[in-house]
């Protein structure tokens, strides 16, 4: 990290630090951290050396786009995710969950939900999603920490959807469970289960106390974290948090805005995931530190006063020899100026979204560093 950020904003600690960290399979993960979307087995423009050197501690991909494309058998011979794609740093693997609620839920014709599986139809291609199958593919991909089959909502759907949700959640947490001790014979992945519930505190702790019994070591936040205006669903969120042990990983999914990720670490929410800095960065947004940023824990997270946007393409950059940011260490900033990356990517050369999703991710773990 550049020292005069570090300085500013880590050694006085901008909220309140912890030494916690995550040991995994494939190394250990300072805690809080956010691990970038590589939903496909690729974080989109970038490669392996390019996050390491981002300081990237681990991935999250998708249980259910790595079955359809190459497949689990296929991942297994070639040695497991980290070996095929090149990354040898923890992996999560989502469960699949959120496309129940993502494809099937906004157009029927995607597939269905049965008491015991989920089925995918796509492209002429039928995909078969159960809790075993979900936890099976998982342990042949080598993931780090697995995530157990859930039911999403949103968080405005009508109770009677919600405790369904749980209702489904809970059983397939339990085949789940059951299935990772059965086959989990020669390492040591972890499980984390999903708390669903919407907006109902009945409904979130009904699922919360059910599968603590069960054994997992971690929990994610289930259902989209975002109201229909796009605000964080604070109160929902922290009582969820309060559900779960101190000691257990809380796991903020899908949570990725700057300021809401400030508000999730005050809460108690130690890992975080989202397509935001690298889709943001393809589309010619980057973030930017303000200078005079001090400290998180003065931050009013309803305004976003400790950071910035930086349109790539905005013509004042045309002749800016500056850097995206002088307080960033990325290779972005470190080699080229606003001028010629505005200059890439106006003439569409792939150099200049792989510099722009370099510095966003370099952005977020600055950020989790100040934390940490």
């Amino acid at each position: 990290m550049n020292k005069k950020f570090h300085e500013a904003n880590c050694d006085e600690g901008i909220a309140k630090k912890t030494s916690a960290e995550l040991t995994l399979p494939h190394g250990k993960v300072k805690l809080p951290a956010f691990f970038p979307d590589g939903t496909r087995g690729v974080v989109r423009c970038v490669d392996a050396t390019d996050l390491q050197n981002c300081k990237v501690q681990g991935l999250v991909m998708n249980t259910y786009h790595l079955m359809t494309k190459p497949g689990a058998s296929t991942i297994k011979a070639l040695g497991g995710l980290n070996n095929f794609a090149g990354w040898d740093r923890p992996i999560i693997t989502d469960s699949g969950g959120f496309q129940v609620f993502s494809l099937i839920r906004e157009n029927a014709s995607f597939g269905e939900i049965r008491p015991n599986e989920i089925i995918f139809r796509r492209d002429g291609k039928k995909t078969v999603l159960s809790p075993e199958k979900c936890i099976q593919s998982q342990l042949a991909y080598g993931s780090d920490v697995l995530m157990a089959l859930d039911y999403c909502t949103h968080p405005n759907d009508e109770y009677e959807r919600q405790a369904q949700s749980v209702d489904v959640t809970i059983r397939w947490g339990k085949k789940c469970m059951d299935t990772f001790k059965q086959a989990n014979k020669s390492r040591s992945p972890q499980i984390f289960g999903i708390i669903q519930g919407g907006n109902e505190k009945k409904l979130r702790k009904e699922c919360a106390d059910a599968l603590l019994q069960m054994g997992y070591s971690g929990f994610g936040f289930g259902g989209w974290p975002l109201d229909e205006n796009g605000q964080l669903t604070e109160e929902i969120l922290a009582y969820v948090s309060e559900l779960v042990p101190d000691s257990m990983v809380k796991y903020a999914m899908g949570v990725g805005r700057p300021e809401n990720i400030v508000a999730c670490v005050k809460m108690g929410y130690v890992l975080f995931d989202c397509v935001i800095p690298t889709r943001e960065a393809r589309h010619n947004r980057l973030y930017v530190f303000n200078e005079e940023f001090e400290r998180v824990e003065n931050i009013d997270v309803n305004h976003k006063d400790f950071y910035n946007y930086h349109y790539i393409l905005d013509d004042e950059h045309r002749r800016d020899a500056r850097p995206i940011s002088s307080i960033c260490d990325c290779h972005a900033c470190k080699n080229y100026s606003r001028a010629y990356i505005r200059h890439l990517v106006s003439i569409g050369d792939s150099l200049g979204h792989r510099l722009a999703t370099i510095h966003n991710l370099r952005f977020y773990t600055m950020l989790m560093e100040c934390f940490q």
